[in-house]
């Protein structure tokens, strides 16, 4: 089958020919019907990111994945073939360790991918693959960053910086949840015509001196992963106001006035991935009819071009939100 590998030591990328994989017990074999390409892709190939439990040199990428389960391993009764799923991207093993899909092992740029029985959630007719694949991380880690982290309530304000393919749902979800007041700040014009499309209230430009008038938010959300957000945003936040740093930019966090910090009270929290229990609440959103992720997918692309989607992603060519591989 074809599947698009990446060299960890020479960060090299190609679409190599492999063995078709078979599951084991408690695993199933998916016919990958989509597959999303995701920035932490491109920060692996870039050398920014680096898997940490992977055995050999060599994996498939794509911890984006849906498809239909087309082989059952030996002891799997909760699933039948031809089921339609979506891959919860992480777990932790025996360790406590997080492994993710398509970092320590192969992941969905693939014909098929192979993975446990209890990382896989059904998915409703209703829902194309090249929708559903995009739940785990793109969706399910800004979920969990409102939900879980930010413990983000009806009527709370909250600032979204970066609006790209994580960012853009979050501003999404906050305003799902009920937000009263969704700023989202981008210096790209085309990302801020998007969210204000999608939902936020506002939609700034970092430098719009206009920023300084939605002081005393609840909550700051950084998915740029650049330094310099930090601060602003911890400039926005009102008392107990928290700020969730979901974007890596591999540097020191600094705090411009403790005295400020500790009078507001305020929280500067880290968040990373999800938990199944978000992937399985964003399929109910979905057949309840209260999440609609149809205008997510920027573009529908062939395995074969996996290399061209990922320098799309890498250089924002026509502003994607998620491009998405179909084997």
């Amino acid at each position: 089958m074809k599947a698009g590998r990446i060299t960890v030591s020479t960060r090299k990328f190609s679409i190599a020919e492999i063995p078709i994989p078979n599951p084991g017990p408690g695993e199933v074999r998916i016919k990958v019907g989509a597959a999303g390409v995701c920035l932490s892709d491109v920060h692996f190939l870039d050398g920014t990111l680096s898997p940490g439990y992977l055995k050999g040199d060599e994996v498939t990428l794509g911890h984006e994945v849906a498809g239909i389960i087309d082989e059952l391993g030996e002891g799997v009764h909760t699933f039948v073939k031809g089921d339609r799923v979506i891959v919860i991207a992480g777990e932790r093993n025996e360790r406590n360790q997080i492994t993710t899909l398509g970092f320590d092992y192969d992941g969905g740029y693939a014909e098929f991918v192979v993975t446990k029985a209890a990382l896989l959630v059904k998915i409703p007719e209703s829902l194309p693959f090249e929708e559903a694949a995009i739940i785990p991380d793109a969706v399910s880690t800004p979920w969990a960053a409102i939900s879980s982290t930010a413990k983000m309530q009806f009527g709370e304000t909250a600032a979204v910086f970066g609006v790209g393919g994580l960012g853009i749902h979050a501003v999404q979800l906050l305003k799902m949840i009920g937000c009263s007041k969704v700023i989202a700040i981008d210096p790209r014009a085309d990302a801020r015509e998007k969210a204000l499309e999608i939902g936020a209230d506002f939609a700034f430009d970092p430098a719009d001196e206009e920023l300084k008038k939605h002081r005393g938010l609840n909550a700051a959300f950084d998915f740029a992963g650049v330094t310099p957000v930090r601060k602003q945003a911890l400039s926005l936040l009102g008392e107990q106001g928290r700020l969730v740093i979901v974007g890596i930019a591999n540097e020191p966090i600094t705090i411009p006035n403790d005295m400020a910090f500790t009078y507001m009270r305020t929280q500067i929290l880290g968040h990373y991935g999800s938990e199944p229990v978000h992937t399985k609440e964003l399929v109910e959103f979905i057949k309840q009819g209260k999440l609609n992720l149809s205008k997510s997918v920027s573009e529908v692309m062939p395995l074969d071009q996996a290399a061209s989607a990922l320098e799309k992603l890498e250089k924002k060519i026509g502003n994607p939100i998620r491009i998405v591989l179909k084997p």
